[in-house]
């Protein structure tokens, strides 16, 4: 019974808080931020209203080269844009994406190292000089990684590996939790998102460790996902759903710091080497993880069937729930969906078992353990 524990930084939550960007830059003794965005964000309505809220006084740029799993030379690029500009602070725009490569840009301004000697190993960390940190503000625009609550970074190396960079002033020092920045998200891409964050609830709640208030709120995060989600894919302008989806957000990645397990160490290397939307690769693995640890996690999930009210209060009872909410948002039951090769399950095994979340996971898995998961994801074998 033994733990570090951390909680999120000052949360702005509310519709129509990001009109308070200016004031919040203020605060934070910002003069002059970089705007950091999704490429695809770029020409949009979102954007130019965001930096329509900097007035003259803030004058701004704008790195807006950010896709879906990010990359060491993205970060690169940010970094060069930041300290051309001669910038003091990073504002953070979009998805995880877009925050993560937001964070990784503060981390540098002022390191002499390079990205990757930040590594989430041991005390990597402490090699950065503290003071060369910039500050963040986030503000996302989807409900699924929680980045903006995070003190780490997913970076894909030149070798297509996903790194996480960690340093816990990469916390973003203000975040502005405006659900109507999420308006504008397809159904397909709520929903992915919206498992995501349901991913993080239920790794953090099943993985190894001791961490009871990280428990606690996983499993009303799960809870409050279970009901919320559904409504949110319907109607993308149900502005409860997509509040209370984008505080799901924000309580998975709170409750993540306990850890992951081989859900995450599973996608990763699907994502770096094929492209896969992260939430959405979580969302197609989630049953047969959740299959592979039933046998030591069986209480553990008879106690989240109660949070969920399931008539059948035991394990059979969350995967038939789960189940059921991947059908009614539409989230494809095999990995060949997303483009996975059928025969990719020899590939990306022993890239799973390396991944660092694999050794939090509750069941111990091998490379051969991670074989069969994948050859089953891959069938819709759940059997």
């Amino acid at each position: 019974m033994v733990g570090d524990w951390n909680y999120p930084t000052a949360i702005r939550f509310g519709a129509g808080r990001r009109r308070e960007l200016a004031e919040a830059c203020r605060a934070l003794g910002l003069a002059r931020p970089l705007l950091v965005t999704d490429r695809g964000l770029a020409d949009g309505e979102l954007v130019a209203e965001v930096r329509a809220l900097l007035p003259a006084a803030l004058p701004h740029g704008l790195f807006a080269e950010v896709t879906g799993n990010p990359t060491q030379a993205q970060v690169a690029a940010g970094l060069a844009c930041l300290r051309g500009g001669g910038h003091d602070g990073v504002v953070g725009l979009g998805g995880g994406s877009a925050l993560d490569v937001a964070k990784a840009i503060a981390l540098l301004a002022g390191q002499r190292r390079p990205l990757f000697d930040f590594v989430d190993d041991g005390e990597n960390w402490r090699r950065a000089d503290p003071a060369g940190i910039l500050p963040v503000i986030a503000l996302p625009t989807a409900a699924g990684t929680g980045s903006e609550v995070g003190r780490s970074a997913v970076i894909t190396d030149a070798g297509k590996t996903k790194r996480v960079i960690f340093h816990p002033r990469m916390l973003p020092a203000l975040v502005i939790c405006d659900p109507e920045l999420t308006y504008g998200l397809p159904p397909e891409l709520t929903a992915a998102t919206g498992m995501d964050a349901f991913s993080h609830c239920l790794e953090a709640y099943c993985c190894a460790g001791f961490h009871p208030m990280a428990d606690a709120i996983a499993l009303r995060g799960m809870a409050l996902a279970a009901e919320a989600l559904p409504r949110a894919v319907r109607d993308g302008r149900d502005s409860e759903a997509r509040a209370t989806m984008l505080a799901v957000s924000t309580m998975g990645a709170t409750a993540f710091q306990k850890g992951l397990g081989a859900m995450h160490a599973m996608s990763h290397p699907c994502s770096a080497r094929f492209g896969t939307h992260h939430g959405l690769t979580n969302a197609v693995l989630m049953p047969y993880v959740l299959s592979y640890n039933r046998p030591v996690i069986a209480q553990k999930l008879a106690v989240l069937a109660r949070h969920l009210g399931l008539s059948r209060a035991d394990d059979a009872g969350v995967l038939d729930r789960l189940l059921r909410l991947r059908q009614e948002i539409s989230i494809p039951h095999r990995l060949t969906a997303l483009g996975v090769p059928a025969d990719a399950a020899e590939l990306l095994a022993p890239l799973a078992a390396a991944d660092p979340l694999s050794a939090l996971n509750p069941r111990p898995a091998t490379v051969a353990d991670y074989g069969e998961l994948y050859r089953r994801a891959l069938d819709g074998d759940l059997s």
